[in-house]
């Protein structure tokens, strides 16, 4: 790797740890400490990569990007930053950056990065306006790699497919790719395909009987977001391509979700291969809140103050009450510690809420189970969860007696209903299905209270 590389960070040990990196690597460097030098190295022509950290002491690096840009169209720049958001990746992109990188960072990766860049001198693409704030928030890795993909998407038309669990954030994510995109003043339009009868989805997506247009038209110039895909029946699937093989695909961005790895189920023969290579463009997964329990400080913040930018009253959270939240299961992700934290904006009467109030209500809430249950979750892992919560929040402390009597009626309970609203109420077909006999079964309806109604109608 050769080449004079530009190193442009406030931190002198940040500047001195890069600039013996590329030297080791046969670069040659300039480094600075401020905006004004730099912008002197690019009026007189030096460089041939611009590294740049953001927030400067005379100035934001990514306020003087577009007339970097304009002034030195060749000069490939990355932007590396501690403010690590969503908001800051896309302004990278959108300013014109050749790639963004979040502090800290692997030497080596900025390394191959710095080398990319020397072999790719090319136009950077006109600066856009930047976009309001969007509701993505974390700081962690994982989400760290969405926001980089997220910014790279942003200035294409490319489609994308988004893997993720119930309540990870699909459709947000979704809205982000049309609210920065070239497309975020035409319609976004979204379509639930697992809620949508196999024998309409055609007509929804491109017209028939009352509905003449369809929500392609009505999508034309924006984006149109196909949710849940996962869950289409096989023949509903055949129908979708079709429609898609026919209709151009210029004028509309598609975008797709599912809670389940599609290779999977083309693998079983359960989603058509055609069908997936043509969503499946681009893919990003979204990482289960268990996976990035360092944002709970962050997300929790967000959703108070969301909840009293819409009337509920302010609160304020304690990081022992953040603690406990980190320790509990979250099954339904994002949106079900959303949900818990606006229930606790309406129940907690003190502005400030503290650990045992979390304690106490984190035991409410299980009680009550979670709001969104983790998508095809095996069983024993789910009780398992479900015991951990338990324990724990009795800090130390054993639980009450009778725990063993506890779960299995919790487990029973709903299994006997389920099976009988199976059977349309039949006692002898439910008790063959149990594989218990009738008389056990007439027992445990008494003991769990249990009411049998009569129906003709099979689920």
């Amino acid at each position: 790797m050769d080449g004079t590389i530009i190193v442009a960070d406030d931190d002198r040990s940040i500047r001195t740890v890069l600039s013996q990196a590329l030297t080791r690597a046969g670069c040659r460097v300039r480094a600075t400490g401020n905006l004004s030098t730099l912008w002197k190295w690019v009026e007189e022509g030096e460089g041939d990569v611009l590294v740049t950290d953001v927030m400067m002491p005379d100035g934001d690096a990514l306020d003087l990007l577009p007339n970097i840009i304009k002034k030195r169209p060749n000069l490939p720049v990355i932007v590396m930053s501690a403010q690590n958001t969503v908001t800051t990746a896309v302004r990278a992109s959108e300013a014109g950056a050749f790639d963004y990188m979040p502090k800290p960072f692997d030497l080596s990766a900025f390394l191959a990065l710095v080398n990319k860049a020397t072999k790719q001198m090319h136009a950077a693409p006109k600066p856009k306006a930047e976009a309001d704030r969007l509701p993505l928030v974390g700081h962690s890795a994982m989400m760290q790699e969405v926001y980089r993909v997220l910014a790279r998407l942003t200035q294409t038309d490319l489609g994308v497919m988004i893997f993720g669990d119930s309540g990870t954030g699909k459709e947000i994510v979704a809205r982000t790719l049309h609210s920065f995109s070239a497309r975020k003043h035409a319609p976004f339009v979204s379509i639930n395909l697992a809620a949508t009868p196999p024998d309409l989805i055609e007509r929804e997506l491109f017209g028939g009987g009352e509905n003449p247009s369809g929500l392609y038209v009505s999508s034309f110039g924006g984006t149109l977001f196909l949710d849940n895909v996962d869950d289409m029946p096989f023949d509903a699937q055949m129908r979708l391509l079709r429609v898609l093989q026919e209709q151009s695909s210029d004028d509309v961005r598609i975008v797709a979700s599912t809670r389940q790895d599609l290779q999977t189920l083309v693998a079983e023969g359960k989603f058509r291969e055609d069908l997936f290579f043509r969503l499946n463009v681009v893919p990003i997964r979204l990482p289960r809140l268990a996976e990035r329990l360092e944002d709970i400080p962050d997300l929790s913040r967000h959703f108070l103050a969301e909840a009293a930018k819409n009337g509920l009253p302010l609160k304020t959270i304690t990081p022992e009450a953040l603690d406990h939240l980190r320790t509990h299961v979250w099954a339904g992700n994002v949106r079900e510690l959303e949900n818990f934290i606006k229930r606790l904006t309406v129940l907690c009467p003190e502005e400030e809420i503290g650990a045992q109030i979390i304690r106490r209500e984190l035991a409410s809430h299980m009680e009550l189970g979670p709001q969104e249950p983790a998508q095809h979750q095996k069983l024993s892992a789910s009780v398992e969860a479900h015991l951990k919560h338990y324990f724990s929040l009795h800090t130390g402390a054993l639980p009450p007696p009778g725990l063993y009597d506890k779960i299995i009626r919790e487990v029973e309970r709903p299994l006997i209903m389920l099976s009988l609203q199976s059977t349309g109420g039949n006692q002898l077909k439910t008790a063959d299905l149990l594989g218990i006999n009738r008389n056990t079964l007439r027992k445990k309806i008494k003991e769990l209270d249990i009411e049998v109604l009569r129906s003709k109608k099979m689920m």
